[in-house]
């Protein structure tokens, strides 16, 4: 996420810190490489404009250049104003007063409208909520059909009228059917168009005036940079929009978009989507953003990634293994398990302070290992998966084609099985003084 733009931004900043003390003609010189990095990043020039200018002022300021740590000062200068930039704090989904909060879902096609409005319903479900989904897109082919399977998958229920029916009745029998049925949130998925039309906005400020919404949420795409700041300011004049959700940003590595849009509408950014998966959607933190921009890791977003895949009691029955030495396959697969619930090993590694944004782009992090480990395991009997030790030469074979693996793989997997067992007794052995059993507290 943002690489391009976080690497760019580090050169820049060399050339502050290989200098003891900088003069204003360093900082300008400086600030030049800034503005060339956002300029190439597809940022807004405007907003460039106006960051270089803020920035500029504040570092050539007395406290700055007769600081014993300039560049530690002028780094702290540009987290502060992109923070800013992107908004100072998260800015939450207004619930109403009176159910249900009615979020009305716009944006161009192939923006992830659908998609989003079946993650944000299931974010909602998490906590409480009981959301109802209403299909008014009724002219992309499949579009209803699509927010049904979604709506499947989270088990959130779905109310459409096919499409013969105008998408401005649907919302309102959708409203209907929602007080009827107790639903206090209500996320209408409208129809996109390819591009920006009158046709398209008339249609979307009739059902803004039926439904009358408590947020008008936009999705756009992150990746199309400047073309996604146009669309929002287009979508934010003619409906005055409430917020954004800005839709694979795990894929934007310039950061255009995320740093333009709300200087440009005045609308903050509420969400990103991280990934194709339907809880791959977070609150988005400017403070956070810009820490990961400069390097400075994102350790708060990563506590959060870890409680919601932590299970309480599945780790207490893990640290009683650990404890009396019964670690086995099955549990290996769990832990391996809980890493990939929690993103990609870059999007964690990243997340940690003093990784450089960029670090790891040549780095050989094969995600397909994980799956190739949990189809070797699962290709294992229930005993075998117990009882490892009784995995012979003929079983190793068997376990290989069942899993699409080879046996070398299968070799592999057990090694490192091995070692974590020994790893695990030298641990369990360290923490048992001659006093006898004391409680192991996991790192984990």
């Amino acid at each position: 996420m943002f690489d391009s733009l976080a690497e760019k931004l580090n050169n820049a900043f060399k050339k502050f810190k290989n200098k003891g003390k900088l003069t204003e003609a360093d900082v300008k010189e400086g600030m030049r490489e800034v503005k060339l990095a956002l300029l190439e990043a597809d940022v807004n020039f405007k907003v460039v404009r106006e960051f270089v200018k803020k920035v500029t002022e504040r570092a050539v300021g007395a406290d700055v250049l007769e600081s014993l740590m300039p560049a530690q000062q002028i780094i702290k200068i540009v987290h502060e104003e992109l923070i800013s930039l992107m908004g100072e704090t998260n800015n939450k989904l207004q619930i109403s007063s009176r159910p249900p909060t009615v979020v009305m879902m716009v944006g161009l096609q192939g923006s992830g409208k659908t998609t989003h409005s079946g993650k944000l319903a299931g974010m909602y479900k998490k906590q409480g909520k009981r959301p109802l989904l209403v299909a008014c897109d009724v002219y992309r082919p499949a579009a209803v059909d699509q927010l049904k399977v979604v709506g499947a998958q989270l088990d959130i229920p779905v109310f459409e009228m096919g499409t013969d029916v105008s998408p401005v009745e649907i919302a309102k029998a959708g409203l209907a059917h929602a007080e009827r049925h107790g639903h206090d949130m209500v996320f209408i998925d409208t129809a996109g168009r390819l591009h920006v039309d009158e046709v398209l906005m008339n249609e979307l400020s009739d059902i803004k005036e039926i439904a009358n919404p408590t947020e008008i949420l936009l999705v756009v795409d992150a990746m199309t940079g400047q073309d996604a700041v146009n669309v929002a300011e287009s979508f934010n004049n003619q409906l005055d929009i409430t917020g954004v959700l800005l839709s694979k940003l795990d894929g934007d590595t310039r950061g255009g978009a995320a740093l333009s849009v709300r200087y440009v509408t005045g609308k903050p950014i509420k969400f990103t989507g991280t990934g194709e998966k339907l809880d791959a959607i977070e609150p988005f933190y400017p403070d956070r953003m810009a820490s990961r921009i400069l390097g400075m890791g994102d350790v708060l977003t990563l506590i959060e990634k870890a409680q919601q895949n932590f299970d309480e009691k599945k780790a207490m029955e893990l640290e009683r293994k650990i404890r009396e030495n019964t670690f086995t396959l099955t549990d290996y697969l769990e832990q391996f398990r809980q890493i990939k619930d929690m993103g990609s090993i870059e999007e964690i590694v990243g997340m940690l302070p003093g990784v450089k944004p960029g670090a790891l782009k040549d780095a050989q992090v094969d995600p397909k290992v994980m799956a190739r480990t949990e189809a070797i395991i699962l290709s294992m009997t229930e005993y075998e998966r117990e009882h490892p030790s009784v995995i012979n030469a003929s079983r190793r074979k068997r376990i290989a084609q069942g899993s699409g693996t080879k046996v070398e793989d299968v070799n592999k997997l057990l090694r490192q099985y091995e070692q974590m067992n020994k790893m695990i007794k030298q641990l369990t052995g360290s923490m048992m003084g001659k006093k006898g059993k004391r409680r192991l507290r996991l790192p984990f």
